[in-house]
């Protein structure tokens, strides 16, 4: 195994200057000597560090408005010749080349100015290219340079090196390791976002990167390793919401609060919503007068389901709501602002999780959505269609209501968050029954009615919800059953895409039925 790694000369070039100069102190404490760049140089200058320029390294200045400062044999050479070939060391003496022992470079800020909104012309320029350079020459030559690219990286360094005074080969190896991964995510995003700017929805090569927010305890199940990578997508959500209390979220906490955050940005923020989600599904959504009163009516649609549940709010959480929820075993509560009565309440739920986001997600915006297959991934954009009333076709010689309208365009949004085959029943901005994830539409609009019925039960209400209910089709109706069975549990309105060889059929039935029907023309299937 290569020998442990003694530090005399270290190159620091950083756009975030955050703890740079403590840590190029302790280096200097180690006895490295300090190369450095630009306004790093600068900050160690003023700090009072002895430091020397690169452009004293290479002979050249920085130039071209520092598109060219660290691109010269003097630096790459020095990072990259083998300290124990003959070769190589009478190479490296022969030009002048004396060995870089460490670098550290965060890289230039090109995601969070991409995330800011900023132009074309700025985003280019936040396009690193020496700093990638150099970090993967060292990382090449791992065994005799040490790759830091932020400053947990320089910490874990500076612990060995006052522990031991040099640095471990396991320690060389895992910086080399992390430093690949932070220049192929930066790629990645770089490659990206070139990709939306040309208008490409199927570039040559696709490449995904992401930071490390989370190791989990477990995946799915206790035998399956996990972890939380974020994409630095400022969209609102389990991602980059603000955790105030409780547990650690698990694997499944996450992705359930997703699938809960984003139900709720599809209801927007008109008017006061909640939704409640069982293991990706949603079990009760609706809409109220104000927040408690939509919580109260999402918690009745299925009380057995809700238990252990994640809830989605789209506005902030204030004390009765608090009250109403922690009443019940929850597991995440997600929503764009607390009061602090709202927190003090959950304060005693010490276990329960509370995510507080700077908003809802837009359901119209642009992203894309991966899954993985064996051999490789799926790729597509998010399902981010949406349907109004001037899009719905009347299909039946009954036209909806305006009551029956409303309820159709809830239902329909809703059953876009449930995995398919969905059938989801509705009634006053509030989900009477939802069948999800069914091989048979049928079977899903039988489980629907049974939830209802279920729902009633409990609840010693004298019919179950779906009297006078709509129900909406993620996809189309492939036979009438599916449409009849919807009747027979009390639905007088259907929403659907249409698009079926038996259209006319199925719409022949409704009519005989006495139902409205619409088409959307746009399906939702969800996998």
């Amino acid at each position: 195994m290569t020998a442990p790694l003694k530090l005399r000369r270290a190159l620091i070039s950083v756009s975030d200057k955050t703890g740079l100069i403590e840590q190029a102190a302790r280096l200097r404490s180690h006895g490295a000597d300090l190369i450095s760049t630009g306004g790093t140089s600068k900050a160690l200058k003023d700090a009072g560090l002895p430091v020397s320029d690169v452009s004293d390294l290479t002979g050249f200045p920085e130039m071209m408005d520092g598109r060219v400062k660290t691109l010269h044999p003097a630096v790459h050479g020095g990072l990259l010749f083998l300290r124990d070939n003959p070769a190589h060391v009478a190479d490296a003496r022969a030009h002048g080349i004396a060995p870089i022992d460490l670098i550290y470079v965060n890289l230039y800020p090109f995601e969070a100015t991409v995330a800011s909104g900023a132009d074309f012309e700025t985003c280019i320029e936040n396009i690193d290219i020496g700093g990638p350079a150099m970090l993967r020459a060292a990382a090449k030559n791992y065994a005799f340079v040490a790759c830091c690219t932020d400053t947990s990286d320089v910490d874990a360094v500076l612990a060995e090196l006052d522990a031991n005074g040099e640095i471990s080969h396991t320690t060389l190896r895992r910086l080399a390791a992390k430093t690949y991964a932070r220049t192929a995510a930066y790629d990645a995003a770089i490659s990206q976002w070139f990709a939306r700017q040309n208008g490409e929805t199927a570039p040559d090569w696709a490449a995904f990167g992401g930071r490390l927010q989370q190791s989990l305890r477990y995946g799915e199940n206790p035998h399956q390793k996990a972890a939380f990578y974020v994409t630095g997508e400022k969209r609102p959500g389990v991602a980059t919401a603000r955790q105030l209390q409780g547990k650690e979220l698990s694997y499944n906490n996450i992705n359930d609060t997703d699938a809960a955050y984003e139900l709720i940005g599809e209801l927007g923020k008109e008017t006061p919503a909640v939704a409640i989600i069982k293991h990706a599904n949603p079990c009760g959504v609706a809409l109220g007068a104000d927040i408690i009163e939509a919580c109260t009516k999402a918690l009745a649609c299925d009380p057995t389901s809700a238990f252990g549940g994640i809830v989605a709010l789209n506005r902030p959480l204030d004390e009765a709501t608090a009250k109403v929820i922690t009443d019940i075993f929850t597991e995440v509560v997600i929503a764009p602002g607390a009061s602090p009565a709202a927190e003090a309440i959950f304060a005693k739920k010490k276990n329960l999780r509370l995510l507080i986001t700077d908003g809802l997600p837009d359901p119209a915006a642009s992203g894309h959505f991966a899954k993985t297959v064996a051999g490789g991934f799926l790729l597509q954009d998010r399902d981010a269609g949406r349907i109004t009333r001037a899009d719905l076709k009347v299909v039946t010689k009954r036209a909806p209501t305006e009551q029956e309208l409303e309820d159709l365009l809830f239902a329909w949004r809703v059953a876009k968050h449930v995995k398919s085959n969905t059938i989801v029943y509705a009634k006053d901005g509030v989900t009477a029954g939802i069948g999800a994830g069914q091989m048979s539409r049928i079977d899903s609009a039988r489980i629907a009615a049974r939830k209802a019925e279920d729902a009633a039960e409990t609840a010693g209400w004298a019919e179950p919800k779906t009297r006078g209910c709509v129900a909406a089709s993620d996809a189309f109706f492939p036979f009438a059953d599916g449409l009849l069975q919807a009747a027979s549990a009390g639905a007088t309105a259907v929403i659907q895409p249409g698009g079926s060889v038996r259209d006319d059929e199925v719409i022949a039935a409704a009519d005989e039925a006495g139902l409205a029907m619409v088409f959307t023309g746009m399906r939702h299937f969800r996998h």
